[in-house]
């Protein structure tokens, strides 16, 4: 919001030593979060003076353009007191208009000096204005005409032109809708010096009578007050006064015409959105309700909407003709042929207002006010307000019709202790200060509690009261005391857990990285996911970062594998990235139900709100590609293969003490022989949480991966749930090892750790380690089978073992690998 500080002053009596910034500083410690202090006539040094013009004499030139070379009364401002003999580019002045001129030794907005030079065979002594060369705004058709009898010639233009009035541009938070208007911030301003405040507001408005314009209004939830006055004789073609484009233009607003103007005005200086209407394009009573399905409207924007029947709707006989409080349409809207304007302000629920904005993706001057919430009480002085300055400037008549349908909604009062104030803030405030901050800022003292003045919509229990009481005092006051931490408290487990995961994997060589959460159908093509796969069910977005990427992934591979190909793509020779992020499941339970935010939902309701969330486990991914160790004079290099990925997950689940069981799997992205899936909590009966091994030939060619590539993922909450919180040391025995190795002969689709499972079960407690060391295949094993040679090692805590026990144990070991494998030992 842009507030100038002369029509601040007009509402309030400041002090006459009071600068911006210290005007801004007291707003800023009021709760209006300063964003810039404009000065534009700081860009201006040198004469800048007010010029009538007293000949011009047009000399078109070979290159087709036209000057005309003017002579022009600057009065003492040249120290001569003589004309000044001035080219000029523009043609929409004449003989006898008053201009701005400056003069040589002048410096203009971005270091362009003034000098006389000669130019088109004359000695151009200065120039003559337009808005745009002295930073007041983009037009640069013409230059600056000023109203007859503005200022004499000589007169200083800055005073003139409001470039010695600052600009004090404000962040507002959405809870400070009052301040979207110079209403607001003037009030603020009297509060911060403690002096009276004239309401813009206050103005006697007439009565409403059955001679108005007729309003039928079916929503009255939606809108409870609507007011619409007549103007008519209006003359489209009159212009906006000068001093309201001004202040249009530096409140960041383009003036347009007379009619948007001064609705405009209307609301920066009022609060109150307005909107006008062709009153000769209109049929039948204007009504007020909620669309139907399958209506539609063209915006004044000129876009073709599909409405929701959430949406509130304005109407006629000829149909929907605005969406209200958000965007007029284009049926009524006002034109340069227009002489009927008819003036609408009415009050808008303010949550329908957001909800229709961003369904629509509609962000306007109106709708960031009607959102955030407006005062119902000024809705027939804004409209008064609208038809005295298209009166006044317009040419127009006011009909005598006054409409007024609904009333304005009341406040509940808000009971407050009066020593509340001291106890949440900690300062020593008396009763009496309590009383006369909330007076202050627009409370009335009720026999229940205190009324909140109509324009705070924010102000709902005692605790805001408070934090008015607060600002008022001072923020500063509120002393600074370190809260005392309970005793005892840490990291949560998971917490512990999840760090250790981190350093075990960093630990491992890999580097964590952080991805977009976002998928496409395009990304999970890449990976070979078919149609009917879990992952491919996925949460759209409402409004997506991206069209390409529309919902929220359910695999962490998509956004891991591209940083791998982005890092190889820049020159690593090889990577190990992993990742840790939550993935979504929709539960496909409806939508979501919306409920207020004035109080917190009942433990039904939220049960109800949480059982629609998508179901978001945590996933770890790894991806590993490239060279695993570089060649060189020491000897051979080596590729990450899909050894490594089973690896990493061995280490991780050693790290956190859990039982790990891989099988032989096939799923998508990964090699459907060289996929393993991972299971934890025992032999046969364990729990699945992921997959690792070699991704598909397929998908590292097309996503440009090295060959052989390998990737992880999994379940990390499955994961952590089986940890242990304290992983005990391995048990050292000084007594010395029994080594054994069998050799078994079993069927080709046998799975190597199905065979390692039977043979440990079956070994019993004395086996402390088994390690496969070779596999063959060939004709001396024959046709669908293979030889798997494991390394047995044997090892007691207290005791030599002997012969006897290390081959019973190893016999036993065989049996079960033959009993459950079908295993037949060489």
């Amino acid at each position: 919001m842009k507030a100038p500080v002369s029509w601040i002053k007009e509402y309030v009596d400041l002090p006459d030593d009071v600068t911006t910034a210290e005007l801004a500083a007291r707003l800023t410690a009021l709760g209006l979060k300063l964003e810039a202090i404009e000065s534009p006539g700081d860009a201006i040094t040198g004469p800048l003076v007010v010029g009538q013009v007293l000949t011009r004499e047009p000399e078109p030139q070979k290159n087709g353009k036209t000057i005309n070379w003017c002579t022009v009364d600057v009065g003492d401002a040249n120290g001569t007191g003589e004309p000044q003999g001035i080219v000029c580019g523009a043609h929409n002045f004449d003989v006898g208009d008053l201009v701005v001129v400056v003069l040589p030794g002048a410096v203009l907005p971005g270091d362009f000096a003034i000098s006389a030079r000669k130019t088109y065979g004359h000695l151009s002594a200065g120039m003559i204005c337009s808005a745009r060369e002295l930073g007041l705004g983009d037009d640069h058709e013409g230059i600056i005409v000023l109203p007859p009898g503005t200022a004499a010639p000589g007169t200083d233009a800055f005073a003139v032109l409001g470039l010695d009035d600052d600009v004090i541009e404000f962040e507002i938070n959405p809870d400070r809708a009052y301040a979207l208007s110079l209403r607001g911030v003037a009030r603020e301003a009297a509060l911060a010096y403690g002096v009276p405040f004239t309401d813009p507001a206050a103005r006697e408005t007439p009565d409403a009578d059955g001679d108005g314009y007729p309003v039928v209004l079916d929503d009255t939830d939606g809108c409870p007050l609507f007011v619409a006055r007549l103007v008519e004789g209006f003359d489209p073609a009159a212009p906006t006064p000068d001093w309201m484009a001004q202040r249009l233009v530096q409140a960041g607003m383009r003036p347009i015409s007379l009619a948007v103007d001064v609705t405009n005005y209307v609301m920066l200086e009022i609060g109150r959105p307005i909107h006008g209407y062709d009153a000769d394009k209109l049929t039948g009573p204007i009504g007020v309700r909620r669309a139907r399905a399958g209506e539609r409207l063209t915006t004044l924007d000129g876009t073709d909407r599909a409405l929701d029947v959430e949406d509130l709707v304005v109407t006629d006989d000829s149909g929907i003709i605005g969406l209200g409080g958000v965007m007029g349409g284009e049926p009524t809207e006002i034109s340069s042929t227009t002489t009927r304007v008819l003036v609408e302000a009415a009050h808008w629920d303010a949550t329908s207002m957001f909800r229709t904005g961003k369904r629509h993706k509609i962000s306007s001057e109106a709708g960031k006010r009607n959102e955030r919430g407006v005062d119902p009480t000024v809705t027939e002085a804004a409209a008064d307000r609208v038809v005295e300055l298209l009166v006044a400037h317009g040419g127009g008549t006011a009909a005598p019709g006054v409409t007024v349908v609904g009333t304005p909604p009341t406040r509940d009062p808000i009971p407050l202790a009066v020593d509340l104030p001291s106890r949440i803030t900690g300062i020593d405030i008396p009763d009496e200060t309590v009383a006369q901050a909330l007076v202050a800022v627009g409370c009335v003292p009720g026999e229940t509690g205190l009324v909140p003045p109509p324009w705070r919509p924010d102000l709902v229990d005692p605790y805001d009261l408070v934090e008015e009481v607060a600002r008022v005092v001072g923020y500063d006051r509120v002393p600074s005391v370190l809260p005392t931490p309970a005793a005892g408290r840490g990291l949560t487990r998971e917490q512990r857990l999840r760090r250790r995961v981190g350093r075990t994997l960093a630990g491992a060589g890999a580097v964590e990285v952080i991805s977009f959460p976002f998928v496409g159908d395009a990304a999970l093509d890449a990976l070979g996911i078919g149609a009917d796969d879990v992952r491919r069910h996925t949460v759209r977005l409402a409004n997506p970062l991206s069209t390409e990427e529309p919902a929220y992934t359910t695999t962490l591979l998509p956004g891991l594998l591209k940083a791998a190909v982005r890092n190889l793509g820049r020159g690593a020779a090889g990577v190990t990235l992993f990742e840790t992020g939550t993935v979504a499941f929709p539960v496909d339970r409806g939508p979501a139900p919306i409920y207020g935010v004035d109080q917190r939902p009942s433990e039904a309701d939220l049960a109800k709100l949480l059982d629609t969330l998508p179901r978001q486990p945590l996933h770890l991914a790894v991806v590993l590609a490239g060279e695993r160790e570089r060649a060189g004079w020491w000897g051979a290099g080596s590729q990450h293969g899909w050894s490594d990925a089973i690896g990493i997950v061995r280490r991780l689940a050693t790290e956190l003490g859990v039982p790990l069981d891989v099988r032989s799997a096939t799923l998508a992205p990964w090699h459907p022989g060289r996929c393993a899936e991972l299971v934890v909590g025992g032999q046969g009966d364990g729990a699945s949480i992921g997959h690792a091994g070699e991704l598909h030939p397929a998908v590292c060619r097309t996503l440009g991966l090295p060959a052989r590539s390998a990737a992880v993922e999994l379940d990390l909450d499955a994961l952590l749930a089986a940890a242990r919180a304290v992983v005990p040391g391995p048990e050292l025995s000084s007594y010395p090892q029994a080594k054994e190795d069998v050799a078994l002969l079993v069927d080709a689709a046998v799975t190597v750790a199905d065979v390692e499972a039977a043979l440990r079960a079956g070994a019993g407690e004395l086996l402390e380690t088994i390690r496969l060391f070779d596999v063959y295949t060939g004709e001396q094993v024959g046709e669908g089978q293979k030889s798997l040679a494991f390394a047995l090692r044997f090892r007691a805590p207290d005791r030599t073992l002997t012969e006897e026990e290390t081959s019973a144990a190893r016999d036993a070991a065989v049996a079960a690998a033959a009993e459950r494998c079908g295993a037949v030992q060489r």
